[in-house]
This record gives structure tokens, C-alpha cells and sequence, in this order.
């Protein structure tokens, strides 16, 4: 009897397992927008998959190519163990990705393999052609996945998952709209462990790119201390604070110091409340 129990307790908890893919366009684009809800996630028992579309090869002010390329999959990889989660790194060139069939079977093939639940990926409207065209392979890959004659090699989806876009900015031709926000104040260490792994991005690149290198600590315990302060700066913009009180409550969502927001993407499966918390069992906790 009591194995049987036990069982039954096995195949509820399998059940209840969400399997969400998260793809953007280079090896820490996962990372900026989802670090902090992948590590709450998988924290719980469920399955994430960070999947970068470019190996990343153009992204340096003093290194380049194959050395890279390689440098950041190794990078990926740590951010990957030190969230929990799987990560994978596509070798198509940084700077280079258009939204070709070859790359759109890529993904299709990709988020059939995980059996995604929760697709999550960039607004194909952004200053970078590689995240504007991610953006643009995964809205053509949504209705596709569960096309059978489509990538026939790799069995299709059963159903269509939930399509979510990453945070951005970018006010033309629409503002992101945050239909869910999710509290990452209680995991950023890990956030910021995640991001402290891609050296060669928060401590090079991007500080070089907005001209603050000179203001990089060269000490690891400093600089990641730096990185921190760097993104405790992001403070929910007015639409995902209502957001916030909608999800956790007037008195939690007033709070909430740091948060992730997605919007629902309309090409996919559009979800009750009900099923969002089913699938992100970690919104308004």
C-alpha cells in the first residue's frame, strides 16, 4: 500500500512539473531578462532551458572569433550550474542571425526536444538585429511546433505552449506590456551569481559599450558587489508595479524591490490566471 502511495505521490509531482525554454539571441541574454524566476523555478522542482541562438563571437572589445565563442559556452555553462538549470549554445555567428528557415527549424526542433510548456523569448522590436530577428525565428516558430510536417524528424508538440516576451524598453511601434511580474528579491544573489559568470559580458563588454570600464573593480568580491549595485538600479517601472499588486496583492506587490515581467505573447496558447499560476508556480509567492 504504502508504495503505491508513493507513486502516485511521484507521478502528481512529475505532473506538476513545468518545462519552460527561455531563448535569446547571445549567451547572456537568458540571464538579464529570467535569471532570478529560472532560479525560483528550478528551486521547485521544475525544468528550465536556457538555449542562446548565437555562440556570441562578435561580442568583445578585444577578442573575437572562435577564442570567444568558446570562452563564453564555457561562461553559459557556469551560469547555467551555478542557477540549476540546462543551457545550450547554438553556433550560428553573433551579429550575423536573420531569420532564415534553417535557424526557424533550429527552434522549432529545440523547443520540441525540451516539450516546452512556457516559450520565453525577446520582443522582435529592439536596438540589436540579432535580438529584434530571435524575436521574429520564435513568433514563426509558435504555431509550428506543433505542425507534424514540419521538422517531421522531431515529433511535434501535443499542444501549443504559452509564448512569452522578455522586459525591454523599447516604446515603437509598442510598449512591452507586463502581464505578469514575478518578485525576484529573495533570489538576486543568485541573479547576480548568474551574471557574475558571464565575466567576459558585465565586467568587459557592456561596461565598454556604455563607458564604464574604468569604473570596474578589479577585485572579484568588489566587482561583483559593483554588479549588484548595477542592477538593484532596476526599480519596476509604474506598469509592472500594477502588475505586482495584481499578482502578490496590494501589500506584497506595494514591496517588491526587484522584479521579472513578461508579456503573453498572442501567437501561442492564451492562458487563464489559473494556468499561468499553474505554469509559473512562482508568481505572487
Amino acid at each position: 500500500m504504502r508504495s503505491i502511495l508513493l507513486l502516485a505521490v511521484s507521478a502528481m509531482t512529475l505532473a506538476a512539473q513545468s518545462r519552460i525554454i527561455v531563448i535569446g539571441a547571445h549567451p547572456d541574454d537568458c540571464d538579464i531578462g529570467f535569471a532570478g524566476t529560472a532560479a525560483k523555478l528550478a528551486a521547485a522542482g521544475h525544468k528550465v532551458k536556457f538555449l542562446s541562438v548565437t555562440n556570441g563571437d562578435a561580442g568583445h572589445q578585444s577578442m573575437g572569433g572562435g577564442m570567444l565563442a568558446q570562452r563564453r559556452r564555457a561562461e553559459a555553462m557556469e551560469s547555467g550550474r551555478r542557477l540549476g538549470i540546462a543551457y545550450e549554445v547554438l553556433d550560428n555567428h553573433d551579429g550575423e542571425l536573420l531569420p532564415s528557415l534553417d535557424v526557424r527549424m533550429q527552434l522549432i526542433r529545440k523547443i520540441r526536444e525540451w516539450q516546452a510548456d512556457v516559450v520565453v523569448s525577446p520582443r522582435p522590436n529592439d536596438y540589436h538585429p540579432d535580438h529584434r530577428y530571435t524575436g521574429v525565428l520564435v513568433q514563426d516558430a509558435a504555431y509550428m511546433v506543433i505542425v507534424p510536417n514540419v521538422a517531421s524528424d522531431t515529433p511535434p508538440l501535443k499542444k501549443n505552449p504559452v509564448f512569452l516576451y522578455l522586459q525591454d524598453r523599447f516604446q515603437r511601434p509598442n510598449p512591452f506590456r507586463p502581464d505578469i511580474a514575478i518578485s525576484i528579491d529573495d533570489v538576486l544573489d543568485k541573479k547576480i551569481d548568474s551574471l557574475d559568470a558571464q565575466e567576459s559580458q558585465f565586467y568587459e563588454w557592456l561596461p565598454w559599450t556604455d563607458g564604464t570600464l574604468d569604473q570596474v573593480p578589479k577585485d572579484k568580491v568588489e566587482r561583483k558587489i559593483w554588479l549588484r549595485k548595477r542592477f538593484e538600479r532596476r526599480t519596476p517601472t509604474p506598469a509592472v508595479r500594477e502588475a505586482l499588486l495584481k499578482w502578490y496583492g496590494p501589500e506584497k506587490g506595494a514591496q517588491v524591490k526587484l522584479a521579472e515581467a513578461f508579456e503573453i505573447c498572442e501567437y501561442g496558447k492564451q492562458p487563464t490566471e489559473a494556468e499561468i499560476r499553474a505554469l509559473l508556480p512562482v508568481v505572487g509567492k
